[in-house]
């Protein structure tokens, strides 16, 4: 299998490719589909085995016997991120979005507020909402391209009603890897508030040449009692439909309190998700995890090369992650007309930046997991659509 291979995803139920013109008005015949977070690469060949052998067999009952899947994630956070889990301290949920939404259940109440640094992925906003909580915005200041932390600043913003911050690490949208100085600011930051602290690591395995991921249960070990962590192979493997995450809590009443919620809830895993998990946390996965980065880190640089180019346009330096974030406000063009030659003239469909909050208003998200022949047709469009810029 090679990345530059074009799969045609239409008409497969590809949310990313199917609704995109129903969703942004790029037409499907000739439209490049660069929003939604998943790759248009096919996983490596052991989780297409591991499925396989599921078909062969042809009974899909209940999965039992979570031996192998746990010692599977222990091996890969300690081979690939120095970290040693205890495999009782793993849960398994319906993908992150849903741990994100159960570590709200479990440890907030309606009416609590959780803290975010925005702009940030926009599903944290959407389910601290619809549980009836209070997002905070604390912004992410913009340092020359470059997202920072301004805790003087959210010192003076809280309350006292905040229960919990999330932290994404590393950034989406902004790429950033936060330096273990940056994570010992927010596990400092949650103590001083007396803050349950969710650490979404999601997107740890694609990180590029140069940065290094570290995870937050490696930075502070006093803030064991409050740390949840989330990983999951979802982003990593590309098999988000799978819908399996691991949330991974230290602490024993803080796992108390989530295995009742999970419990009351009649939550258990999906035996798909486990069997391709297990599959992707090996040697043939980590193998091909490498070869993805150093893809990705090709596809990052022509994507930059292209954006930058054009006059008042600025792609974020991507340390982590296969989602660029593209600065449009040095045009002196509104969000409005710089997303419609986006979509209308280039006929590209990135994620709108408002939806990531506060700060994001003149940026667009553009994916750039998709074959280099995709992304260089999209430079090129997107080159010719500003191209009165020049």
């Amino acid at each position: 299998m090679s990345f530059d291979d074009i799969i045609n995803r239409f008409g497969t139920h590809s949310v990313k490719w199917d609704m995109m013109e129903k969703l942004y008005g790029v037409p499907k015949d000739d439209g490049i589909a660069m929003w939604v977070a998943d790759m248009d690469f096919r996983p490596p060949a052991c989780i297409t085995d591991a499925i396989k052998g599921m078909t062969d067999h042809g009974i899909y009952g209940y999965y039992g016997d979570e031996g192998d899947y746990r010692a599977a994630i222990c091996w890969w956070m300690e081979n690939r991120h120095g970290w040693r889990v205890d495999p009782s301290h793993i849960f398994t949920t319906h993908g992150l979005v849903n741990g994100t939404a159960m570590c709200v259940d479990a440890y907030t109440q309606p009416g609590d507020g959780v803290i975010l640094f925005t702009p940030v992925y926009h599903a944290f906003a959407r389910v601290i909402s619809a549980a009836n909580r209070q997002a905070v915005e604390c912004q992410l200041v913009n340092n020359d391209g470059r997202y920072e932390m301004d805790f003087d600043a959210y010192d003076a913003m809280m309350t006292g009603n905040e229960k919990m911050v999330i932290l994404c690490s590393p950034h989406n949208p902004g790429g950033r890897v936060w330096s273990r100085e940056e994570l010992q600011g927010v596990a400092d930051f949650a103590k001083r508030h007396d803050l349950i602290l969710v650490s979404d690591e999601i997107h740890h395995d694609l990180v590029f040449p140069g940065n290094t991921h570290i995870p937050m249960t490696l930075v502070d070990d006093s803030i064991m009692d409050r740390l949840v962590m989330m990983t999951a192979t979802t982003k990593t493997f590309n098999i988000a439909g799978s819908h399996s995450g691991n949330v991974i809590i230290p602490d024993d009443d803080l796992r108390a309190r989530f295995a009742g919620r999970m419990a009351a809830l009649g939550l258990s895993p999906n035996s798909f998700g486990l069997f391709m998990a297990e599959a992707a946390y090996s040697p043939e996965g980590a193998a091909w995890v490498d070869d993805l980065v150093s893809y990705l880190d090709g596809n990052r640089k022509l994507l930059d090369s292209a954006l930058n180019a054009i006059p008042g346009v600025s792609s974020m330096n991507l340390e982590a992650t296969y989602l660029s974030w593209v600065d449009f406000s040095g045009t002196g063009m509104s969000p409005s007309e710089f997303t419609e030659r986006v979509q209308k003239s280039a006929r590209v469909a990135p994620n709108d930046g408002h939806t990531f909050g506060t700060g994001g208003e003149t940026f667009l998200r553009f994916n750039i997991a998709t074959p280099r022949a995709l992304v260089q047709q999209a430079c090129d469009r997107l080159t010719d659509a500003f191209s009165d810029l020049q």
